[in-house]
């Protein structure tokens, strides 16, 4: 190596070390927010924990590819870190704290690029991008996604009702039958379990062996996979209620039920992963 690339590479660890500072002084007060979110009563983000350490396991398993990875500033990156500043800017006169963690993960890709250039980037930008999942939605978003997802399901369970037979209909997220009815709670809505088989859809296409179609439909299986794991939930205890009685859901049942249908859902997760493997072979 020779004295200019051993300074080249001492000034690209320099701006790497000024820049993690920077970052950590600019972005504390939404990391204390992300964390609080994170570990609130009931959260829906609580995988939030995993995904820094997910990312960076992903990024050490590259450490002897990144080693040989020639590091070369790219131009590029300064478009990133100017729409990164520009979205901090807003969210910190607005406090918006949901889209400061979003300029957070963008200025990632932008000291990147700066700092290294686009070979190495191209080896971490999955492991990076994973970084958005640890961003909690709004509130607002939240209530409305799961209001919304929670009459979509209790609908589809009304009609898988009447399908065989057993009269039902829904009143607001109340599954109402002859003999009994159900109040689908904001855990059936099925936004938890997208958010969780989102997190898996992006770990299986990490690590699938399947070309990039494969890897897309594993992201976005989350949604119908939840979808049909909270219906197949809400359609069995309504069945329960109405043929053994209201008493019969609540308790052990009904929280038994939920790990029930989040198995096999998961299973129906590797199902289609190991589909998607086979058809590459």
């Amino acid at each position: 190596m020779t004295t200019t690339s051993k300074t080249s590479f001492n000034l690209n660890w320099l701006f790497l070390a000024a820049a993690a500072a920077l970052l950590v002084w600019t972005f504390t007060p939404s990391f204390l927010w992300m964390v609080d979110r994170w570990k609130a009563p009931d959260s829906y983000f609580a995988h939030g924990f995993l995904i820094p350490l997910v990312t960076a396991y992903w990024i050490w398993e590259k450490r002897a590819t990144l080693a040989a990875t020639e590091l070369k500033s790219s131009a590029w990156g300064l478009p990133f870190l100017i729409v990164a500043a520009l979205m901090q800017i807003f969210a910190a006169i607005m406090r918006v704290y949901f889209l400061s963690c979003f300029s957070f993960v963008i200025c990632l890709f932008g000291i990147s690029l700066a700092a290294a250039g686009t070979k190495f980037t191209r080896q971490i930008a999955f492991p990076l991008f994973f970084l958005f999942l640890m961003v909690p939605l709004p509130l607002l978003v939240v209530s409305e996604t799961t209001l919304r997802m929670k009459f979509f399901v209790t609908e589809l369970a009304t009609t898988c009702l009447n399908a065989i037979g057993f009269k039902a209909y829904r009143n607001g997220s109340y599954l109402v039958m002859p003999n009994s009815f159900l109040l689908v709670g904001d855990p059936c809505s099925g936004l938890r379990s997208f958010l969780a088989f989102l997190c898996l859809g992006f770990v299986f296409a990490y690590g699938g062996k399947t070309k990039w179609w494969g890897k897309a439909i594993l992201i976005f299986a989350g949604l119908p996979l939840a979808i049909f794991s909270n219906l197949l939930r809400v359609f069995g205890l309504a069945l329960i209620a109405e043929i053994y009685g209201q008493e019969a859901v609540h308790g052990k049942i009904h929280d038994a039920s939920g790990f029930v249908v989040f198995v096999i859902a998961f299973a129906l997760f590797m199902l289609i992963r190991r589909q998607l493997e086979a058809a590459r072979a």
